[in-house]
């Protein structure tokens, strides 16, 4: 069997500092928009469409450092400049965007996420919860705009989607993953809906935190999104027994480890079943397409020469990764789920943004490079770059090949 035939795209993303370099001026970057140009322009060529990202972890250090970031309501103005400036300027060569990277990553992670200088343990969860809903205004602002632009625009949000098992069947550990789950629904719910959902505002009164709406805010939300992409990577577990709240090594959204489950060399549980689980949960919900744009096992690569005189690497652990999980995705769009497309993460070996390293390695290509800044940056076909060549090339029926 194979998936249904569907475009060729590759996800990218557009370097706000690019067009703006620091992110408040009124004109922006020829040169940087040129470069955009071209890269679509090369795609196209090839026929193959973009999906872009329109911030992804790379809000312009001058806004983090003079404006806190999205602590602050005038990046709304500053992102919506950008916006339009892209919009307008690709409206003919990009159709598919993204409005933020994994954007409820911020509560974690909210110098990288949200651009916000104070430091994780000094900033209030009122100053936080602030920024996420200036992220939301801005966010909706984008599809209304972009609509505006070109009606044929498909935008979505992107969130990083987690599973999240009872560790035991107590009762008590099943309300405490429905409150951990709520952290992330939050921001697809917001996204997909509109408005904020009853359960977060509990959460926000019950914490004294009152988020500040201007008039307008409101309606701005409504501008919902055409479809829900996200990143799979891991599960995890929660209880509420606080001898057993152990949280997972490398678990950027929290967690407890799961018993029945293998991890990766940074402890990163590996769940294939549980990418089916979520792609019907997310699809359950919301009743939107869904887009997987990333999925990808980093790990360290041991480039060899092989018998034939190449230099490769011998990645049979991250075909096996990727394989179980495109199985699984399958399995989802025969339980009814309606997918729009699948991107790895990522295709060429690159710097982790979760630890600065370049040994923590996800792509079909190996580039010669380390952490210590030695190497050739010369570029290598991994095992997996033939594999996931032929099950492209045969529309995924490789995949139950045996």
């Amino acid at each position: 069997m194979s998936l249904n035939a569907c475009k060729t795209l590759i996800r990218t993303s557009i370097a706000w500092s690019r067009i703006f370099s620091k992110g408040d001026e009124l004109e922006p970057n020829e040169k940087g928009l040129q470069f955009y140009d071209n890269l679509f322009d090369e795609c196209l060529k090839y026929g193959i469409e973009p999906l872009v990202t329109i911030s992804h972890y790379e809000t312009p250090l001058h806004l983090s450092r003079e404006y806190d970031g999205w602590v602050n309501r005038k990046m709304i103005g500053f992102y919506e400049r950008y916006v339009r400036t892209i919009f307008n300027r690709y409206k003919n060569k990009v159709k598919y965007w993204l409005t933020f990277n994994e954007i409820n990553s911020i509560l974690e992670q909210p110098f990288i996420s949200g651009g916000i200088s104070t430091p994780k343990e000094k900033l209030s969860k009122q100053d936080l919860y602030q920024a996420v809903h200036h992220e939301f205004v801005a966010s909706a602002l984008a599809v209304k705009v972009g609509h505006e632009i070109n009606p044929d625009f498909k935008i979505g949000c992107m969130v990083i989607a987690m599973p999240i098992y009872p560790l035991t069947p107590d009762p008590k550990d099943v309300i405490q993953v429905m409150n951990a789950d709520h952290k992330n629904t939050f921001f697809a719910d917001v996204h997909a809906r509109g408005s904020y959902p009853s359960y977060i505002k509990r959460y926000l009164k019950e914490n004294g935190i009152n988020i500040h709406f201007e008039p307008g805010d409101e309606e701005i939300l409504k501008h919902t999104v055409d479809f829900i992409s996200f990143s799979y990577y891991q599960s995890s577990c929660e209880t509420a027994d606080p001898a057993k709240q152990i949280k997972g090594e490398g678990n950027l959204m929290g967690g407890v480890p799961n018993p029945h489950l293998k991890a990766s060399e940074w402890g990163w549980q590996i769940d294939p079943q549980g990418l089916r689980y979520i792609m019907n949960v997310l699809y359950d919900r919301y009743q939107k397409p869904l887009f997987i744009v990333e999925n990808g096992l980093g790990a360290i690569d041991q480039l060899i020469t092989d018998k034939n005189g190449e230099k490769t690497v011998e990645d049979d652990y991250r075909i096996d990764y990727l394989k179980q999980h495109l199985i699984q995705v399958v399995e989802a769009i025969q339980d009814g789920v309606e997918l729009m497309g699948y991107t790895t993460w990522g295709c060429i070996d690159l710097v982790s943004a979760t630890t600065a390293q370049l040994k923590k390695r996800y792509g079909f290509i190996y580039v010669d490079r380390h952490d210590d800044g030695t190497g050739t940056l010369e570029r290598y076909r991994k095992k997996s770059f033939y594999w996931y060549k032929d099950v492209i090339k045969s529309n995924g029926g490789s995949l139950f090949e045996k």
